[in-house]
């Protein structure tokens, strides 16, 4: 992943950090010199706020290891200045299963919480909650106030919170997925927008937190309508049909010819009718201004790339494609190459699609593929 580190790998998770989480910790550590004037109390703010993104973790593992009881597999949880995220595969296809995955990250915070309540209690260490504070006290007080505070703010009915998918699945549990993602978004901006006014009277930070969710909500919202319009749509339909190929005993000054006397910038290598790799015009520029335009494709094209059935739904494949470091995958079919998936191509499809809905046109439709014109 761009600008971030792999700090370890627990139960088959990569875990990363973000090059500007750095930000917080340089922050953390400023304040606490200011405040303190001494080496010591730097360093123990500074611990607290690693210990505070440890909870975080739990917290993205809470989801993770539920959606993994589901059959979603994780692909890594990055830590950012403003949290953790946790990137599933896929979101659970029915609404109890996300309405679970939502909560369990919160719960976690919750028994973080719970421990150290009953840990102060038998220890006799455990104050009166009314002196509880997140900034000064005893480590164990704050931290406890920390995860009850991340469970409650994580629940806030709002994208991207935990809180905006319960609620979608909650509604999601009468109403159509769409629909019910379209109302928890609304809801969302509704809270956004009360952050917002909220801000601007009293705390400036609620703005920031005002953006956040109203560009999460959004977000949401147009990823379910996309993957509503992709369903059931099989790739060859999405594909780009005319393309050209490579040899990998090519010099790369065929394939600026090519990119020069066309629109497409990727291209599959083929030997004996078989993919064998793939070109890309990030490695093409690079390998020409380092190697010069007679190196062969064979010595640059990516060996390691990603392939996909004609047959195969658009809405996986679509996914894999954007996971991928890469702009276009070999579609093939009985083994043999019949096409490209770009996200281009997605995406004119789209816009055709939103086209002809607006239009209610009988007249025009897309064959699907397989299906010779002479067998409609």
């Amino acid at each position: 992943m761009k600008w971030s580190w792999k700090l370890a790998k627990f139960a088959g998770i990569d875990v990363y950090i973000h090059a500007t989480f750095l930000l917080i910790i340089g922050w953390v550590g400023l304040s606490a010199w200011l405040q303190t004037r001494s080496l010591v109390g730097t360093l123990e703010g500074i611990l607290f706020t690693l210990v505070l993104f440890g909870c975080v973790v739990l917290h993205e593992f809470g989801h993770a290891l539920t959606a993994r009881r589901y059959g979603i597999k994780t692909r890594d949880i990055t830590l950012y200045p403003i949290g953790g995220v946790a990137r599933l595969e896929r979101m659970p296809d029915k609404p109890i299963q996300e309405l679970w995955v939502a909560l369990a990250g919160p719960a976690v915070n919750v028994v973080i919480a719970g421990v150290l309540f009953v840990w102060m209690l038998v220890s006799g260490t455990l104050a009166s909650l009314t002196s509880f504070s997140l900034t000064s006290g005893p480590v164990i007080e704050r931290l406890l106030m920390v995860n009850v505070s991340l469970a409650l703010f994580n629940m806030l009915p709002a994208f991207p919170m935990d809180g905006g998918r319960v609620l979608r699945a909650l509604l999601a549990l009468r109403l159509d997925y769409t629909r019910a993602t379209h109302i928890a978004a609304m809801i969302g901006q509704g809270m956004a927008l009360l952050f917002g006014f909220v801000g601007l009277l009293f705390n400036p930070f609620l703005l920031f937190i005002a953006f956040f969710v109203w560009i999460g909500a959004g977000q949401e919202s147009s990823m379910t309508q996309m993957k509503t319009a992709l369903g059931g749509i099989p790739v060859g339909r999405a594909m780009v049909t005319e393309f050209r190929t490579l040899s990998q005993y090519d010099p790369l000054g065929r394939a600026i010819e090519l990119i020069l006397t066309g629109s497409q910038t990727d291209f599959p290598v083929v030997e004996a009718g078989a993919v064998v790799g793939v070109l890309t015009r990030s490695d093409l520029l690079a390998a020409v201004s380092r190697q010069g335009q007679a190196a062969l494709v064979g010595d640059i094209m990516r060996r390691d790339f990603q392939l996909v059935d004609a047959n195969e739904m658009l809405e996986p494949a679509f996914m894999r494609l954007q996971a991928c470091d890469c702009r276009t995958m070999p579609v093939t079919y009985g083994g043999q190459l019949v096409g490209l998936l770009t996200s281009d191509n997605v995406g004119e499809l789209l816009m055709i699609q939103s086209a002809l809905g607006k239009s209610h046109s009988p007249g025009m439709s897309v064959r699907p593929w397989g299906v010779p014109p002479e067998m409609e």
